[in-house]
């Protein structure tokens, strides 16, 4: 059984979902960011880590691509374009979409009070906004970002989907890309990992 650090009101979501997705038994050590119990796992005291036996993996995406690749689904194999393309969506998502939602986030609640910058909210909004420009284009008629195949990729961008609309407040966009992420947060294991936020 996998053992999962952190909660779900954090990038621990992802990690959730992905469990739920292949099906995996999990067990949550809660977490918060910073706490001491997260400082046993990883020296930053960032959630969420995995521990697989006697090993430790850090980051929501590195956890959920081992995750993935261990259990032969929602990836495709290394070395082949398939993979190639994945990684570029999967690094276009956390470059493009997460990173400005998470300064979004610093400067809202995260840091301190005088630390925050209210000046540059407006900023990641607009960064935000273009990202999803891009990902309406490439994403085209596909019915994810893979085409017909649900993968990693997609998983992270139905949390950043909720952090930027239940969080952040940024409008969704309209079309195919809203139905999109309409798409990928109905998902049976979303809908159960969103759950636990709630419990």
């Amino acid at each position: 059984m996998y053992k999962l650090i952190g909660s779900p009101s954090t990038r621990a979501m992802r990690v959730i979902c992905c469990l739920e997705e292949l099906g995996l038994d999990y067990e949550i050590i809660p977490a918060k960011p910073g706490s001491d119990e997260a400082q046993k796992f990883n020296p930053s005291g960032k959630v969420p880590a995995l521990v697989d036996d006697d090993e430790v993996i850090i980051d929501s995406t590195a956890i959920c691509l081992y995750l993935a690749d261990k259990h032969g689904q929602l990836s495709f194999p290394c070395g082949t374009i398939e993979r190639a393309h994945m990684d570029s969506w999967l690094y276009f998502i956390t470059d493009e979409i997460d990173a400005p939602l998470w300064v979004w986030w610093k400067h809202s609640f995260i840091l301190p009070e005088a630390q925050r910058i209210e000046a540059i909210k407006p900023a990641c909004q607009a960064e935000f906004e273009r990202a999803m420009e891009t990902m309406a284009i490439r994403l085209g008629d596909n019915q994810f970002l893979m085409g017909d195949t649900f993968t990693v990729p997609d998983l992270v961008m139905a949390h950043c989907a909720g952090w930027a609309q239940l969080g952040c407040k940024f409008p969704m966009p309209d079309g195919k890309l809203r139905d999109y992420l309409k798409r990928i947060r109905t998902r049976p294991a979303f809908r159960k990992a969103a759950k636990m936020l709630k419990g």
